[in-house]
């Protein structure tokens, strides 16, 4: 990938409904530039697909925070099955350094945050966690939190 891929991108990250004139516009480039550079990112595999962010997807769970886990032993499988068993828990990641698990946690209010941290120490082989609040999220390419 060139300058002018990463470029592309980045708009694309920023707007993914830009047509393709208004990235050209953006670019300094050619319209068949784009096109044919876009079908050359997906087949290559760069780009993987196009999606979309909907207000249920940020309104959803407004309180949301990652809770850092640390576990005893060689139980780090079954914790995660656990852990992806409760309907706040929207992810469950593996870590190498000071955090064995990392969870990311949506639920509507902070009471039942508190309630979702208090099921999760309560799962055996946790030892300690620690949860931080994402208070505002910028995805890459966007000046907007979301």
């Amino acid at each position: 990938m060139d300058d002018t891929d990463l470029a592309l991108i980045a708009e694309l990250r920023r707007d993914g409904r830009a047509s393709l004139s208004e990235l050209a516009a953006r670019l300094g480039v050619a319209r068949a530039t784009v096109r044919s550079r876009m079908e050359r990112l997906h087949v290559k595999g760069e780009i993987a697909g196009f999606t979309v962010l909907t207000r249920g997807d940020v309104t959803a769970s407004p309180v949301r925070a990652l809770m850092m886990i640390a576990i005893e032993g060689r139980g780090a499988e079954k914790t995660m099955a656990r852990l992806a068993g409760i309907p706040a828990v929207q992810a469950v990641h593996s870590t190498n350094g000071r955090w064995d698990l990392i969870a990311e946690i949506g639920t509507a209010t902070l009471l039942e945050l508190d309630e979702v941290m208090f099921r999760v120490r309560e799962i055996d082989g946790v030892v300690t966690s620690e949860t931080n609040l994402l208070l505002s999220t910028r995805r890459a390419g966007t000046r907007r939190g979301i």
